[in-house]
């Protein structure tokens, strides 16, 4: 990775699925299901799904039908990948990265409910942040910015003052249109010119200074 000069920031905004949290494996297998009931090709499909909440990909899949049976096709998708964590492991580094931002500014924004994200953050052994914008908590799903300026509102700091974590292309997307700096996280974040890039959390330190604001290193 290039030499990436540090970030300064007040707060830290963080995804959770391919940010903090590699749940492919359970993804994959929910929507494949998904895909079959609804003689979709799963492998196209698969390049659209992540970031997003259940029914917004449902949508964009199928756009002429009822959003209330996308709804409740959402409510189906939930209950399996709650109960399914078989293969969810930490990102690289993420147990490290969680640990150093104990006292220190921080909230979680998933397209995940509080049931989902609860569940993979206790399978992949990672601490759940005290602030966190789950899926109940918004009207719009990423990309719109909604679950990121709520983030930032919790923790009392402006948008510009927030960085956000991010793996996906319209979880990227939501930062910006949040007016916030976004370091992208693993390979799917890189095609997507994030501000900043990491393979995983090892590559990334937090230096948290005397006046309280965030440094953010970049290490090969």
């Amino acid at each position: 990775m290039p030499a990436t000069a540090p970030f300064t920031a007040r707060a830290l905004l963080l995804d959770m699925d391919g940010t903090l949290v590699n749940s492919d494996a359970v993804v994959e297998r929910c929507w494949r299901r998904w895909a079959a009931e609804h003689g979709l090709d799963a492998d196209s499909m698969l390049k659209v799904v992540h970031g997003r909440q259940g029914h917004a990909t449902m949508a964009v899949l199928l756009p002429d039908r009822p959003v209330e049976e996308n709804l409740e096709d959402n409510r189906r998708m939930l209950e399996w990948e709650t109960s399914d964590v078989d293969g969810v492991v930490a990102i690289p580094g993420a147990p490290a990265f969680l640990a150093s931002l104990a006292d220190l500014p921080h909230a979680l924004v998933t397209s995940a409910d509080e049931g989902l994200a609860r569940a993979r953050m206790d399978a992949a052994g990672l601490p759940m942040p005290g602030v966190r914008v789950t899926a109940e908590c918004v009207g719009a799903s990423k990309p719109d910015p909604e679950g990121f300026l709520k983030g930032a509102a919790e923790l009392g700091f402006d948008p510009e003052d927030c960085v956000v974590f991010e793996d996906s292309e319209v979880g990227i997307a939501a930062g910006r249109a949040a007016g916030m700096r976004v370091v992208g996280v693993g390979p799917r974040a890189a095609a997507h010119a994030p501000d900043a890039h990491v393979r995983d959390l090892e590559q990334i330190r937090v230096e948290a200074l005397p006046d309280g604001t965030l440094r953010l290193h970049f290490t090969d």
